[in-house]
This record gives C-alpha cells, sequence and structure tokens, in this order.
C-alpha cells in the first residue's frame, strides 16, 4: 500500500511540474523586436542655440566614439567648431571661420556618451549619428541676463549603419 501511494504521488508531482513549465512557456512575452535607432533628448540646456546648432552640424554623420574624441579636442583648443556668420577665421585647412565652443562642447559629450549606452542597450552594432538638432527653449522669467537666459533643446538620434563588404 505504501508503495502504491509513493507512486502516484510521484506521478502527481510529475504531473504537476510539467503543468508549471507549460504555464512557464505559455507566460514568456515574445521577443520584442531589435530597435533600429538610439535617442537622446535634452531639455533646457544651459547653452547657447547658435553654437549648439554648429556642434550637430559639426558632428552628424560621425560615429559616436569619433565625435567624442573630435569634442575632445575642441575642448583642449586644439580644434575650432566650423560656424556660420560673422565669426573671425581660424588657423588650419579646410574652416573659413570657427570657435571653440568648450561649455557647448561640454553639454554635446554628456549627451553622446548617454547616446553610445543606448545604443548599447538597443543592440546597435554601428551607431552614426543620423539627426543631430538644437532648437530655442523656453525662456526663464526674471532679471538674470544674457549668460543665465540661455536655453536649448537638443535632440540626437543614432541609427545603424550596414558595413560594405570589400571585393563586390
Amino acid at each position: 500500500m505504501a508503495m502504491e501511494d509513493k507512486k502516484t504521488e510521484s506521478k502527481e508531482t510529475k504531473k504537476k511540474e510539467e503543468d508549471k513549465k507549460e504555464k512557464q512557456e505559455k507566460r514568456k512575452q515574445p521577443e520584442k523586436p531589435k530597435k533600429t535607432e538610439a535617442v537622446v533628448n535634452a531639455k533646457n540646456v544651459p547653452v547657447s542655440t547658435l553654437s549648439s546648432s554648429a556642434v550637430c552640424r559639426f558632428i552628424k554623420g560621425k560615429r559616436i566614439a569619433k565625435a567624442v574624441t573630435e569634442l575632445e579636442d575642441v575642448s583642449k583648443l586644439k580644434r575650432a567648431i566650423p560656424m556660420k556668420g560673422g565669426i573671425p577665421h581660424r588657423k588650419g585647412k579646410g574652416m573659413m571661420s570657427g570657435r571653440y565652443a568648450t561649455k557647448t562642447v561640454g553639454q554635446f559629450i554628456l549627451l553622446l556618451k548617454n547616446l553610445q549606452a543606448n545604443a548599447n542597450v538597443n543592440g546597435l552594432e554601428n551607431p552614426v549619428i543620423s539627426e543631430a538638432f538644437a532648437n530655442i527653449a523656453s525662456r526663464p522669467y526674471g532679471r538674470f541676463g544674457r549668460v543665465r537666459k540661455k536655453r536649448t533643446n537638443i535632440k540626437i538620434k543614432a541609427t545603424e549603419k550596414k558595413i560594405r563588404e570589400k571585393g563586390k
């Protein structure tokens, strides 16, 4: 009698375990589709909109790591950011006029590192900056003067770039 009870108990426990496994398999959500882009939004950043739009033009179409290294060169005053308008020319080839926007560059380096982290989470292998733009943000009310009233909204988007195979 005791042997039969043990056998029936073991059969019941096996059935329960199988039912649990089936339920867990049903519970598993289908895999989410792979994301093709990574985005960083920054609102009310206290930098000039003019210089940030110039930095956006400067980094657009580059890989994130390359853009960060070039912006670090700008912060060390080794390279200038090309700008348009009545700005004096700079040394070196390939640039008519430019500035060393160190404050803006510092904010952009933080944003690009964030963008790289987002790209890693989304599974992008070769992220390239496809969109980068800066817009005027809402200005604070009060008598602060020109410096503390600068506000900019920045959006940077990176998409995966396919690598071409050589020889084809």
